[in-house]
């Protein structure tokens, strides 16, 4: 009798030691549901990219909150008959238990429509966003050649259907000599304030090595910028009216969306069927490589299926990743105006 008492006190305490789950939940869905959440962000941007590439139109859909609730159902009884003297072997004991365990995700998704969204999807990106990527540290050469149309009135190459182009023959050695200069630390920003408006300057060291001075000398020659000056207004538009000024035409997310989807390998027969555009030569190269097939591949950083094949990035094609992991910031730095705020993840535990 005493081992049965102790057995059925032991079974009564693990239970209820089990009947709180919360704390234990918080960091693994925390985690679980910020990689969901990621990996479906990855995945919807490549397939809109894909999408423009056989001129559909893009759609976002936006996780707007994630709502789970668990429960935990325990019970456990042991009834016992006990005869004495035994007779006829009629003693008993009877031990029970039950339990359950129960997950109800709730996962609320909203699409981004409406005229301010798709405003702030064709609008050019402000030239303070472009510069914060400078001066976070992205290589200067990617930035100009993502985000820009021209710099100075030097045309970047473009891949959009209606107004494909290659880039001016200046276009590629200017970026290049200014990623020098900037891995050098000899170029910054400065802001300037003043009573009536706020500059961005873009300021060229005094003190550098003279490989790299000859790149600064370049640049300025090539941009049609003074000489003696070591800082340059920073504004938008497409032409220059002041050898002190530099001036960066923007482009908007729609036309880095259409101009990296111009690169994308489509399928022979889809171009042959007419059912896309022949994949856009670059002379350097495209920026990212996004492949197709109809075999699922094995390593892929991102990957979906569209029209019976597979696109994706390669997980070793460092150079992609780091395009894709760009374009999807520079989506966050501009206002879309499809949500009021950041998506709200619920766990009730109890």
């Amino acid at each position: 009798m005493r081992i049965v008492f102790i057995f059925l006190v032991a079974t009564v305490l693990l239970l209820s030691g089990c009947a709180s789950i919360g704390p234990a939940t918080v960091t693994r869905d925390q985690f679980d549901y910020t990689v969901a959440i990621s990996d479906s962000w990855k995945n919807q941007m490549l397939l809109n990219m894909v999408k423009v590439r056989y001129g559909d139109a893009p759609i976002f859909l936006d996780v707007a909150s994630v709502i789970t609730q668990y429960a935990l159902e325990t019970q456990a009884n042991v009834a016992a008959e006990w005869q004495t003297p035994l007779k006829n072997n009629s003693n008993i004991l009877g031990i029970g238990g039950y339990g359950r365990f129960t997950d109800r995700p709730t996962i609320t998704s909203s699409p981004l429509t409406g005229e301010k969204f798709a405003r702030s999807l064709m609008r050019n990106i402000p030239i303070n966003s472009i510069l914060s990527l400078i001066q976070a540290g992205y290589p200067v050469d990617l930035v100009f050649r993502l985000c820009t149309h021209s710099i100075n009135g030097i045309q970047n190459r473009f891949g959009g259907p209606a107004r494909a182009r290659q880039a001016n023959p200046e276009f590629y050695p200017l970026i290049e000599r200014m990623r020098r200069v900037q891995s050098s630390g000899a170029i910054g920003i400065k802001v300037k304030k003043t009573d009536k408006e706020e500059s961005v300057m873009f300021v060229f060291s005094e003190k550098v090595d003279p490989g790299i001075k000859e790149d600064i000398v370049a640049t300025r020659e090539v941009l049609g910028l003074d000489p003696q000056a070591n800082e340059f207004k920073v504004v938008y538009g497409s032409v220059s009216t002041s050898d002190k000024e530099i001036v960066i035409l923007t482009r908007s997310i729609f036309e880095i969306l259409m101009d990296l989807a111009s690169n994308i390998e489509v399928p022979e027969n889809h171009v042959t069927e007419k059912r896309v555009a022949p994949t856009s030569m670059d002379a350097v190269g495209p920026l990212i490589k996004i492949r197709s097939s109809q075999e699922k591949p094995s390593d892929a950083f991102v990957l979906l299926r569209y029209r019976d094949y597979w696109f994706w990035i390669d997980d070793k094609d460092l150079k992609s990743k780091n395009i894709f992991s760009s374009l999807m910031l520079l989506f966050t730095l501009v206002e879309t105006g499809g949500k009021e705020g950041a998506p709200i993840v619920t766990i009730s535990a109890g």
